[in-house]
């Protein structure tokens, strides 16, 4: 019995904050396009894009030091900070557009401003710091950056890291109030509530097994059904893997040249929370 597979223009893989926003800009350029969604997981948001599985930092350069670095000459090259921020400014546009039209609501529920800071020790990194803030200021993208190497203020800035400290060694931080928090597990959930009211067709407890692409461009897609132990089959005119820790093996399986010479290893994190603050 050969399989019977059901067409689609777009196949979103993993039910995360990637697919929740290609699906919404998307459903804005091309409303008319059919949109499946399929997640190995009973809900969206539930691993990398949920709130206790990632970080929360409105990733704008303003404190990643590893996003300016020091070139042999001594000076700061800042190409890269200036990227991230424009690309983190892009996603801003973006949200406050969705907020605007009254596609999500309520923004406080997953951004929010909350000052950003980078705290160093030793009198190389000190000096590394004082560098990165003066390239970093004359930038409008980082207007508001304040740099000290006094105790007194970093004891304004941060009580809790400077409580008890005895050391008379060199250290310094940079602070700006510009910077955000970001839910990214209440905005995944916000975008796919939006989406399901626009018809996208979204499959929790779903796991893609295999792609394979035809002569025509299109993809076959092989997608286990959790529930019933059933397979199904699907195809569509584009595929997007943003499924996650699942996503280089489902790469791989495309045959595509981007998928070669990519390897991947797990980062683990302990986030801490207070219930009696």
């Amino acid at each position: 019995m050969s399989n019977v597979y059901k067409k689609t223009d777009v196949i979103l893989i993993g039910a995360g904050v990637m697919s929740a926003t290609l699906g919404s800009l998307l459903k804005e350029l091309a409303p008319e396009w059919e949109i499946k969604v399929f997640e190995k997981l009973a809900d969206a948001g539930e691993e990398s894009s949920n709130e206790w599985n990632n970080a929360g930092t409105g990733h704008a350069a303003l404190c990643e030091l590893n996003y300016t670095s020091e070139q042999a000459d001594g000076s700061i090259d800042i190409t890269k900070a200036v990227q991230i921020n424009e690309q983190f400014q892009l996603s801003r546009q973006f949200w406050s557009y969705l907020v605007s039209s009254n596609l999500i609501h309520h923004p406080q529920e997953f951004i929010m401003p909350i000052p950003h800071m980078s705290f160093v020790q030793g009198e190389k990194n000190v000096s590394f710091l004082k560098k990165r803030f003066e390239a970093l200021s004359n930038n409008p993208l980082f207007q508001g950056m304040e740099y000290s190497d006094r105790p007194e203020k970093l004891k304004e800035w941060m009580p809790l890291v400077m409580k008890g400290r005895t050391s008379t060694e060199a250290i310094a931080a940079t602070k700006i109030d510009s910077g955000t928090d970001v839910n990214f597990g209440a905005l995944t959930r916000m975008l796919f509530t939006h989406l399901k009211s626009k018809s996208v067709e979204i499959n929790y407890n779903h796991s893609v097994e295999n792609l394979t692409r035809t002569a025509d461009g299109s993809w076959k897609v092989k997608v286990h059904n959790i529930h019933t132990g059933k397979q199904e089959y699907h195809t569509a005119n584009f595929v997007f893997i943003g499924g996650g820790g699942g996503s280089l093996s489902l790469l791989q399986k495309t045959g595509i040249p981007e998928s070669k010479h990519i390897g991947g290893f797990p980062v683990s994190g302990l986030f801490m929370v207070c219930n009696n603050p």
